[in-house]
């Protein structure tokens, strides 16, 4: 394909300058025939060439992969199909193409549709084995015991193995903060040295200058019980803990995906589930750093370099908490009335049968 400036090089070499046609082919590295053919105009004529015509495995199925990505746009994020689950989908409805070319389109689409956002560039964080892990929560919806409920998942991963560990719980108080680790490092083998977690009401109280916090009594209680260092992110800066919160966005589309559409009996049921998925992406899924090593390898490694796990953490919290004339304690909306008032009111009633 030549250019408008390449032929008029050439015009000017041989009309003006007198040159040779081997002269000119030497200087622009074009052949004989190509040159003698743009010669023989009289006149300096823009070339014109047909358009490109690129048949695609793909052409047959673009109206109904733009619907989805149109659909998909004014849908939330974690509510939004992967590439790849598009993929699968066409493959259903008889696509055989790659799913290189549907990644492709994608992109494409994005950019003529004005959605494609500028990407910034970050140095990533490199870890010792032992040293650090990353907790964070997500908020998703299932089915459990037949009512759709909305459950806190928290996600704990270690840095260095990338060795991740998930627990669904239906709220993220600390009792269920402190079980979470718990578990987490029951399934991991150990404790590394340092957590880091971003400011989440249950860790700090206050948010100082800088990396100064007020941390949460009890909180710090259970860092000192398992003798692992806290470490606080900025204030809006979760790519400071970006391992986590890539597990999140890949933990969302790759198993829980698999579970918020199934019906669960309870909890316990569901926590088994995922805990069975989290070991099973262990054996599967390759060590960004090390490809040719498993997670589940690199973890290996990594506990020999971890904190020995204790007895898990007491995770009782005492709260101070207001009586009223009709002895309804006040706890976190609910209204409670205490034991001793309840065994005697239900002595009473049945005192009251008897007679």
């Amino acid at each position: 394909m030549i250019k408008v400036g390449t032929l008029a090089k050439i015009r000017r070499l041989y009309f003006r300058d007198k040159q040779s046609i081997k002269e000119i082919c030497r200087q622009t590295g074009m052949s004989r025939n190509t040159v003698r053919s743009w010669l023989r105009n009289p006149e300096m004529v823009e070339p014109k060439y047909p358009a490109r015509v690129v048949v695609s495995k793909l052409d047959a199925y673009t109206e109904t992969l733009s619907l989805w990505l149109k659909a998909d746009s004014g849908r939330g994020k974690r509510e939004r199909r992967t590439k790849g689950q598009m993929w699968q989908a066409l493959c259903e409805l008889g696509y055989t193409g790659s799913y290189g070319r549907v990644c492709a389109f994608a992109r494409l689409w994005k950019i003529q549709e004005g959605l494609a956002a500028a990407k910034g560039a970050f140095i990533p964080l490199k870890f010792r084995q032992g040293e650090a892990f990353q907790f964070d929560w997500s908020t998703e919806y299932t089915f459990i015991g037949g009512i759709r409920r909305r459950v806190e998942l928290a996600h704990t991963k270690l840095c260095a193995s990338r060795a991740f560990w998930l627990v669904a719980y239906p709220g993220q108080g600390h009792e269920m903060l402190f079980e979470a680790h718990a578990r987490a490092f029951e399934a991991f083998g150990g404790v590394p040295q340092r957590g880091i977690y971003d400011n989440m009401k249950t860790a700090v109280d206050q948010v100082l200058a800088g990396k100064k916090r007020k941390i949460n009594a009890r909180f710090e209680a259970m860092t000192g019980h398992y003798l692992f260092e806290p470490e606080f992110c900025n204030v809006a800066s979760g790519w400071e803990k970006g391992i986590v919160e890539k597990n999140v966005r890949d933990r969302r589309t790759s198993i829980w995906h698999r579970a918020k559409d199934r019906r669960w009996a309870d909890w316990a049921e569901l926590n088994a589930w995922l805990a069975e998925q989290s070991k099973a992406a262990w054996a599967e899924l390759n060590h960004p750093e090390y490809p040719a090593m498993k997670v589940a390898d690199v973890l290996q490694d990594e506990q020999t370099q971890l904190m020995p796990v204790p007895r898990p953490f007491d995770g009782y919290v005492e709260l101070l908490a207001r009586v009223s004339s009709t002895s309804l304690i006040h706890l976190e909306r609910n209204r409670l009335k205490p034991l001793r008032n309840l065994c005697k009111q239900l002595a009473f009633h049945s005192l009251c049968r008897q007679l």
